[in-house]
């Protein structure tokens, strides 16, 4: 346990530091060329929720061994060795950086004014139509993707990797990566994907609603901001398509006095999302950077609260 805790909190000062270099090799370009390949070979013809559970399989396989593997040769080495390729695993697996900066790319243009670079740099995030979006309507999609990937890609993994290290947080980001990849309800992926997707909801049942929760403990609000908070998390998490999504969207709704979801556009089919949140408050570009800091400060809370836990621990067993 102290050398998760420790391999995490490296990982955390990596990914402050250095972040998610687009040029560097990176797990997740891995687990996606390997689903994509076996999506093309085997996604078509009868016994598809068969064969997407299988390349399921495949790919939590290929990733446990793996991991496992070099973990064990580079403790056979030295310990050191191990310590450092498991604080690697962990930095790959989170994306507190990245997440902020994608948020920024939107705010900065936003904020001088730009609304089709902004609009643009939505795009590069959201799957929804933006060329027509206003100030408000952009502010919602980043914020959006900010509070939902505060537990996708932050708070989810950090909590695997507490319980099985560096492993357990590349296995939480196959699941991921496959379930964006194939998890979809469409006429291609809806029985090919369906494993992903339920195996993904599973593992992110517990870490959605601990974010809603580190959330509101983490965030630099009056009592009154936070109680009205879980009550908005009570009234409005469960109307999300998701049954994850919901619980970190309606959080930071209720913490930012905005409301969240409504009308999106893709490819020019309107869909109708649910409404999260009060619009106490006009969405305005801050907005972004309050919901990045955010996400920031409740996953530098989980991993003290980790570490406090840790050290605890230790000291029992110790005078035990």
């Amino acid at each position: 346990m102290t050398a998760h805790a420790l391999a995490i909190l490296a990982a955390l000062v990596l990914d402050r530091l250095i972040g998610d270099p687009r040029s560097w090799p990176h797990p997740v370009r891995w687990f996606g060329s390997l689903i994509a390949f076996l999506d093309k070979k085997w996604n078509h013809g009868g016994r598809r929720v068969e064969k997407g559970l299988l390349m399921l399989l495949v790919v939590l396989l290929v990733t446990g061994i793996c991991s496992v593997s070099f973990l064990w040769l580079a403790y056979h080495v030295h310990p050191f060795f191990s310590f450092l390729l498991e604080s690697v695993m962990i930095w790959a697996a989170i994306a507190p950086r990245s997440l902020k900066e994608a948020g920024l790319e939107v705010y900065n243009p936003l904020v001088t004014g730009d609304i089709k670079e902004a609009r643009k740099k939505l795009s590069w995030i959201v799957g929804r139509d933006t060329e027509q979006l206003d100030e408000s309507e952009i502010t919602r999609g980043a914020v959006e993707t900010v509070a939902e990937n505060t537990s996708d890609g932050v708070i989810a993994p950090l909590f695997w990797a507490m319980i099985g290290g560096g492993p357990a947080a590349l296995l939480y980001r196959a699941v991921n990566t496959c379930d964006s990849m194939v998890g979809y309800r469409n006429d291609q992926y809806n029985l090919f994907g369906r494993a992903s997707a339920r195996l993904d909801d599973l593992v992110n049942f517990v870490p959605a609603r601990l974010t809603a929760l580190l959330l509101i403990l983490a965030a630099q609000k009056p009592l009154s901001v936070r109680r009205y908070a879980w009550g908005i998390i009570k009234r409005d998490a469960k109307k999300h398509p998701s049954p994850n999504s919901g619980w970190c969207e309606a959080a930071v709704a209720g913490l930012l006095k905005i409301e969240l979801g409504g009308l999106n556009t893709y490819k020019g089919v309107v869909s109708d999302r649910a409404r999260m949140g009060d619009p106490i408050c006009n969405r305005e570009a801050e907005h972004i950077v309050e919901a990045a800091t955010l996400m920031e400060r409740a996953a530098y809370l989980f991993v003290l609260l980790f570490l406090a836990g840790v050290i605890v621990y230790e000291l029992a067993v110790t005078w035990g």
